[in-house]
């Protein structure tokens, strides 16, 4: 994943929030639900934290955050899965499609007819698994002295830094990236996303044409009702 690419993620979900909102906020609440779960307090629990922190990005409304925390101590909490699915792409490409949902059913069926009408297929539990790993990344705003601000990186502990047009991508351990961000913010850095993606061990270099193709199921997935995030092996 380019730096490039995942700025610009980032700035595409941002900018469907204005065009999307009920949906995006939906997606939302259903992840601070579940995250919630594990207790309601962000300063204690780092995975809530971070969901609210993306709820805030897009101008999600406190009353909007707080209806989903407290959903998570309501009976109807328990009908919200957390799921992971795996399928494959047309020109070889591999996706890990993750889902929040009340309905696994219509989930399944859903992300199975996008798939297979761009020519991939629903796979089966670790068919693509193995492609990818788990890493914590840090979208940080670029500094005017950017050597000053990779020193500063490389002293935090993370694992490896990446610069873009707009920023530097810090990568980390999953279970580093909250103990990570609170030192870069407390070193006066400008935190502006962070999340747990996966990411390809073995990226597959596609063409522009076939890159287009690709971009178009990603962002088909991206939409459905119940899917939350979208990790591909294409290099999109």
């Amino acid at each position: 994943m380019s730096g490039h690419s995942k700025w610009s993620k980032i700035k595409h979900k941002k900018g469907a929030a204005d065009q999307k909102k009920g949906q995006l906020f939906s997606k939302l609440s259903k992840q601070i639900t579940i995250a919630a779960r594990d207790g309601g307090d962000p300063s204690m629990n780092f995975k809530l934290r971070l969901v609210m922190d993306q709820a805030k990005q897009v101008e999600m409304p406190k009353d909007n955050i707080q209806r989903a925390i407290g959903k998570a101590t309501n009976a109807d909490a328990d009908q919200i899965e957390s799921i992971t699915y795996e399928g494959y792409g047309p020109f070889g490409t591999a996706f890990i499609i993750e889902v929040a949902t009340d309905s696994r059913s219509r989930a399944a069926s859903n992300i199975r007819h996008i798939l297979e009408k761009f020519g991939g297929s629903l796979g089966q539990q670790n068919s693509v698994a193995w492609n990818f790993e788990k890493k914590g990344i840090i979208l940080l705003k670029k500094s005017k002295n950017i050597s000053d601000l990779e020193l500063r990186v490389i002293d935090s502990g993370a694992e490896n830094f990446e610069e873009s047009v707009e920023g530097l991508i810090v990568y980390t351990s999953p279970t580093q990236l909250a103990q990570i961000q609170e030192k870069l913010e407390e070193l006066g850095e400008k935190v502006e996303h962070s999340e747990i993606v996966m990411l390809p061990k073995n990226k597959l270099v596609l063409s522009d044409e076939q890159k287009e193709k690709v971009q178009i199921l990603f962002d088909t997935l991206s939409d459905d009702e119940d899917v939350i995030n979208v990790h591909t092996s294409a290099n999109l």
